[in-house]
């Protein structure tokens, strides 16, 4: 929002997907819709202003630590998934092309709002947690 953080993205998939977990509604006043980006396509410049939080045992969200804009969420644990920031959307300078392809922690989602469409994968939080274990260590 205010410019002190910035990145460049390349070779991004067209794939986006939606988190209606408790952490991601609070964090983002709604649910997140991120892009999965791997960390060797992402470039940030303004990294001194780059706020982070180790906001569970495997996981961090950063932020722009001037203006407060969510810049990332990511897996902390290694492994294959740890290779990965999940960006909001928003923060893409051409926000459309997205295929939503996922939604997660459906039962979680608050009644006032719905996205449309079809033909995405809809995981509970406990599916999620059957998928991925890790989710469960909290």
């Amino acid at each position: 929002m205010c410019g002190a953080v910035s990145f460049v993205a390349v070779d991004v998939h067209a794939k986006a997907g939606i988190c209606h977990c408790e952490m991601c509604r609070r964090w983002t006043g709604s649910a997140l819709v991120d892009v999965d980006v791997p960390v060797t396509n992402v470039t940030w410049q303004g990294e001194d202003d780059i706020a982070r939080l180790q906001s569970s045992s495997w996981a961090e969200r950063a932020w722009c630590a001037k203006c407060g804009s969510g810049l990332y969420f990511r897996n902390t644990v290694p492994g294959k998934s740890a290779d990965k920031y999940s960006i909001p959307i928003g923060l893409f300078d051409d926000p459309n092309g997205f295929d939503l392809t996922y939604e997660i922690y459906i039962d979680h989602k608050p009644d006032s709002y719905s996205f449309a469409g079809e033909g995405r994968e809809v995981l509970t939080r406990q599916q999620c947690v059957e998928k991925f274990p890790l989710l469960d260590s909290e």
